[in-house]
Parts: structure tokens; sequence; C-alpha cells
């Protein structure tokens, strides 16, 4: 099956999604290609659109509330329209799991864009933090509408970052001027060191950072401590070391953990602590059933809990 390429557009209610994806379709370069194109628009925003002005003329718009969106109701617009490209504008209060749940086979995401409006950004993440979270840890770009020159860049540079260093972030401010974020973020511990030491309150930091940029810290050795978990299937030598991560809220706290083969003689047992020096190689294991970073131990010892047993990004 061809796939089909989605473009997500997402944000709370006046935040500048309509007029983003109207300036899109505006865009002479936008239709050049003259894709069929699919605008499914899942909430009724403040702003509606206005077709004639758009440069792509081979679409169809269809608006599909939240309790149609399943994969029944997108297959039967797939097989009506036959699009070659989709365009989602997609309600801010819904968590992104209910539209990947509902697209059909084929469908690949292929840009997602969050935009905020910076007056209620701050105060959304204090009451609303999961679905903040939700949208900034799948965006490839967050873009801050109506920016003020009283507003601190890095004060909401920290809070996207907190949940994930790829996408980029941009301001916009008032008069239409957009400025890129460019604060650099340094890592809080040393990865050039001969032994890469992470402190207990930088693990979630450490465990992201190895997760999304493996290769530069393959061949690297690596001191931190963790929680055991181990049962009677993994063979002799072998446990997984991690610490439970929260990400976003107490709701989505989860152990996340690495495969550690060692040669201690330990009597480890299920969530014993242990500080463990190793090296990190890079290859397949059961546990991951896929490829993934392997600790190779050279020492593993009994250590005390940290002071925070849950690791966080604040």
């Amino acid at each position: 099956m061809k796939e089909i390429p989605v473009f997500l557009f997402l944000g709370f209610l006046d935040a500048g999604k309509t007029k983003f994806i109207e300036e899109t379709f505006e865009d002479p370069r936008f239709a050049e290609t003259g894709e069929r194109t699919l605008l499914l628009v899942t909430e009724e925003g403040e702003e509606e659109y206005a077709p004639s002005r758009f440069a792509v003329k081979d679409y169809k718009l269809e608006v599909v509330p939240q309790d149609k969106l399943n994969v029944a109701t997108l297959t039967a617009l797939q097989k009506k329209f036959r699009p070659q490209r989709v365009v989602v504008e997609y309600n801010g209060m819904l968590t992104l799991d209910k539209f990947f749940e509902a697209m059909p086979d084929g469908w690949m995401i292929a840009q997602v864009m969050t935009f905020f409006d910076s007056a209620t950004f701050l105060s959304y993440n204090q009451n609303m933090r999961q679905l903040v979270f939700d949208k900034l840890q799948y965006s490839d770009m967050v873009v801050f509408n109506r920016f003020r020159e009283d507003f601190s860049q890095e004060e909401f540079h920290k809070v996207v970052r907190a949940a994930s260093r790829r996408p980029q972030i941009v301001y916009e401010y008032p008069d239409g001027n957009a400025v890129y974020d460019e604060i650099v973020d340094p890592l809080p511990f040393d990865v050039n060191a001969k032994v890469i030491e992470i402190a207990d309150r930088d693990f979630a930091f450490f465990y992201r950072d190895l997760v999304e940029e493996t290769e530069k810290y393959i061949g690297k050795t690596v001191r931190f401590k963790g929680l055991v978990a181990i049962d009677k299937r993994m063979p002799q030598g072998t446990i997984v070391i991690g610490r439970h991560i929260m990400t976003c809220c107490a709701a989505d706290i989860s152990y996340s953990g690495l495969v550690c083969l060692h040669a201690s003689v330990l009597p480890l047992r299920l969530r014993d602590w242990v500080t463990v020096t190793a090296r990190i190689d890079f290859g397949y294991h059961d546990i991951y059933g896929q490829e993934g970073p392997i600790l190779k131990a050279s020492a593993l010892e009994y250590a005390q809990p940290p002071e925070e047993e849950v690791a966080t990004f604040y």
C-alpha cells in the first residue's frame, strides 16, 4: 500500500492553527505538486477557512467530531476521496493516541507542528500539563504566537525541552517578526569524560539523550545508580538497570531501564539499588525485542536509594 503523508497541526483553541493552515493552502509552493489533499478538522475554532484564497484546488475539507474519530470514519474518507496527502487540524483537548489509533493502514506521520498562544501557555502547562506534554513530545516544531518582549524565552524553552529536545522553537511577535530559539542546552554531565558520571538528579536527562543519540555513547564508559529489574527468565549474568521517570506528571511515571550484562557474584534481587560502571555497546537483545544500548558492566555494587527515587526533568 502506498504511504499517505499526514501533516498534523496541534494546539488549543485560538492558538493559531487555522491561520497557519490557511496560509499554507494559499502558498503556491504547497499547491505546485497538485496532490489531492484531505483537510481534516477535529474542532470548530473561532476562525473559518476562506477557500476562495486557496492555491490548492484539489482538496476536500471534512469536519470529524470527537465521537466519529476512529478507523472506520477515516478509512471511509480515504476510500471516498483517495487523498495523496492529509492535513489535520487537531483538537488540543484530545490526546494524540486517539488519532494514532484512528489512522488507517498506510497513513504515515510526516510532520507535527504545535501552536500555542504565548499569553496562556504557562497557565495551560501548569493546569493541564499532561495535555501540553502530549503535544510537545511528538512535535517537530513548536510555535509560540503573540510572543511579547516582556516574556522570557528561557522560561518557555525549558518547558519544551523538558518534553523533547527534538522540536525547533519559534517565537512569533505581534509585529509578525519570527525569531528561532537559539538557546543552547548543555548536558548536566561530561559526555567526553573517561568515565561519564551521572548524578542521581540527572538520570532522566541521561536516559533520554542516550536513547535519542545512542551513537555518541557507543564505546564510552558510564557510572550511575539504578534500580534492578530481574526475573527467572533472564539468563545468568543479565539484568536490567534503570529508574522510574516522570516525564510529565504522576500519571505517566514509568520504569525506563537498560539491559546490563555482568559477571558479578552479588545475589541481586528485584528492586535492589546498585551503582554500575559499564561500557555502552549497541546491539539486538530479546529484552528490547530490537536493537538498543547494552551495558557491559565492569563494576556492580549495592547502593543506597537516591534522595528522590523518581527521576524527573524538573
